[in-house]
């Protein structure tokens, strides 16, 4: 158990202010001090429920540390039984055998111990591994459509898999090889005390040698833990974006797979670097200890003899205390490093805190009005809003100090329409005009800067986001489609559907025959990103997904912008009876698909400048007349 304070000691270290790792653009919050207060919270946070758990643990470490000195002891007698000058009768034979028989207990017991604290262990390790996951995937899920934009996915996910386990074995790991740490050296002591105290008070004047060497290099090792963590992280990072299907594709269309396999390289080759060192100085640390240990037990045998000698000791007594003297050394040297052990092995828990931390800012309502039966009446009253300013990172740190109700700029002004249950709302013109913008508060993607969105006459502030994504379904230009099979797809929607209702709704999409063709039906693996299917196809699957739903209000953001002039036909007459009786609120480029919507918004550089019918709008002459002209006269 000694053995294992050392070894979790190792490793352990801060690289020097400026250098190459921290230049490079590390989060800066990677380099600070960990507070000792954190002990506090993670306890309250996560320890607590494993309370007796941890109890037990201490106990079964305890227990198993006194069972270490002991055979040290029982040896001892033996080596005195065998060396007495009435040489061996019957009762020193029977005297052996109890006590060799003593050690072959001693053994079964402790290997007892140590299967019971293997599974109280595991039992607090794996059942914080799934705390500690959940917690920060519920937490991040949360998070605004702003925060993804401003993060790395690689270091998401780094937090989730490689810090959970690092937190995860500060508690049962630290904490554990402290308790056995501490209790072995008590014991250990303990006896040596009981054996001779004089011998005991000379070999233990070595152990200050233990401290000033273990400070020493533990300014050295103390930030090795956290630079690595950062590392994986960037490297999680990279091979996330690389190793997606549009990654890969991106980086062979423009011929960079050789550059990317350099700079993957670079950042291993820097992980290497902090590997090395970190092995180098923490088994010339542990080489040393070992040594030193091994001084102090040659010193024990030295004057304990001397000892055995002029009758003060028993061949035996010295004996056990050479044996005892290096199961006190270890432990020693692993409580010598221990302030350094605690603090780096909370590091993890640190970076998951400083995830969870992180500000939703899109807070959902706390008392939230119900919305039964949602009839579908759209309202912008006065919208105004603005984007958060770009920060100049894409680092966890660089969301907080985001703010999304205090853009740089706005990018829609005074916005203000109504679209009535069952009408048919388009939003034309040119690109980065503002129309996405829109359709993306009517859902809270984002909250408004001022003014209001309302549904039903309750402003989506105050409707839950269950609410609101059961009122409101969205096809976006350009769908996602999970590495899923089409029914699990097709079920996001609505788990509890029917092979009839995914039929129909596929039917109404007009993407049956495309299903009906694929090897597996309903149950073909689409591929990452959906990129089994094309374009029309993936639109034509989200189409049916919303459908599916069945929801109040539909938001279509250029939904037809990938189908040929055939399917989108066949779509428009879908969406004729499907949308019948739902608001939809649709943004298209191609002016033919909106010319019989209800009412036409213009939009240009965030202000409605137009509104009303086709045949009205292209009467004023305006700018839809003009788009208008331009598509249809060529």
């Amino acid at each position: 158990m000694s053995m294992m304070g050392v070894g979790a000691g190792m490793g352990m270290g801060r690289m020097r202010p400026g250098s190459r790792l921290i230049r490079q653009g590390m989060d800066p919050r990677d380099n600070r001090p960990v507070s000792m207060a954190l002990w506090g919270r993670v306890w309250r946070t996560f320890a607590k429920p494993y309370t007796r758990y941890l109890i037990a643990l201490v106990s079964i470490l305890a227990i198993g540390s006194v069972l270490t000195v002991i055979p040290p002891r029982i040896i001892g007698m033996i080596v005195d039984t065998l060396s007495a000058n009435g040489g061996i009768d019957a009762t020193a034979t029977t005297r052996i055998t109890w006590l060799a028989l003593s050690l072959v207990g001693i053994s079964v017991l402790t290997a007892a111990f140590n299967i019971g604290q293997r599974y109280v262990s595991a039992c607090i390790g794996e059942g914080l591994i799934r705390d500690l996951r959940v917690t920060l995937f519920r937490h991040i899920q949360q998070m605004p459509i702003a925060f993804f934009t401003a993060t790395q996915t690689g270091a998401l996910i780094s937090r989730i898999n490689s810090d959970v386990i690092g937190a995860q074995s500060a508690v049962t790991g630290t904490f554990g090889t402290l308790v056995a740490n501490i209790v072995q050296v008590v014991a250990a002591i303990g006896v040596m005390l009981a054996l001779n105290w004089k011998l005991t008070m000379i070999v233990l004047v070595m152990f200050p040698i233990f401290i000033v060497l273990a400070k020493i290099v533990g300014r050295r090792l103390e930030g090795y833990t956290r630079d690595q963590m950062e590392l994986n992280a960037t490297m999680q990072t990279f091979m996330t974006e690389r190793f997606g299907a549009s990654g890969a594709l991106l980086s062979k269309l423009f011929g960079h797979p050789d550059d990317d396999a350099n700079q993957f390289a670079q950042k291993a080759d820097q992980a290497r670097d902090i590997g090395i060192k970190q092995a180098i100085t923490g088994r010339t640390f542990f080489v040393v200890l070992t040594l030193m240990g091994a001084i102090g037990t040659a010193l024990s045998y030295l004057i304990g003899g001397y000892m055995a000698i002029a009758g003060a000791m028993t061949p035996g007594e010295v004996v056990a205390f050479g044996v005892l003297v290096t199961q006190a050394y270890m432990p020693l040297a692993a409580l010598s490093n221990a302030p350094i052990e605690v603090l780096t092995a909370l590091v993890s828990f640190d970076r998951v805190f400083d995830i969870l931390d992180l500000p939703i800012q899109l807070e959902a309502p706390t008392d939230p009005i119900p919305l039964p039966n949602p009839q579908g009446r759209i309202q912008f009253s006065n919208v105004s809003f603005g984007y958060p300013p770009e920060s100049k990172e894409s680092t966890l740190d660089s969301w907080g100090t985001i703010t999304l109700n205090q853009p740089d700029h706005l990018t829609l002004h005074n916005i203000s329409f109504t679209a009535e249950p069952g009408q048919t709302v388009a939003l034309v013109g040119p690109s980065g005009a503002g129309k996405s913008t829109i359709l993306s508060l009517v859902n809270r993607l984002w909250d408004v800067t001022s003014g209001s969105v309302t549904i039903d006459g309750i402003d989506v502030r105050n409707l839950s986001f269950s609410t609101l994504r059961h009122t409101v379904g969205v096809v976006n230009q350009d769908p996602h489609l999970f590495h899923d099979t089409v029914r699990a797809n097709l079920l996001l929607a609505n788990p509890t559907a029917s092979e009839a209702d995914l039929r129909t709704a596929c039917e109404m999409a007009h993407i049956m025959d495309v299903i009906d063709a694929l090897p597996y039906g309903f149950d073909t693996i689409v591929g990452e990103r959906g990129y089994r299917l094309s374009g029309g196809e993936k639109q034509r699957l989200a189409i049916a997904r919303v459908l599916l739903a069945d929801p109040a209000i539909v938001v279509l953001d250029e939904a037809t912008s990938h189908l040929d002039s055939a399917n989108e036909a066949a779509i428009q007459h879908a969406f004729t009876s499907a949308l019948a009786g739902r608001t939809s609120l649709v943004i298209a480029h191609r002016l033919s698909t909106v010319t019989s919507a209800d009412i036409i918004l213009v939009i240009d550089e965030g202000e409605i400048i137009e509104a009303g019918s086709s045949d009205q709008l292209l009467a004023a002459d305006g700018l839809y007349a003009r788009l208008y002209h331009t598509q249809f006269d060529t």
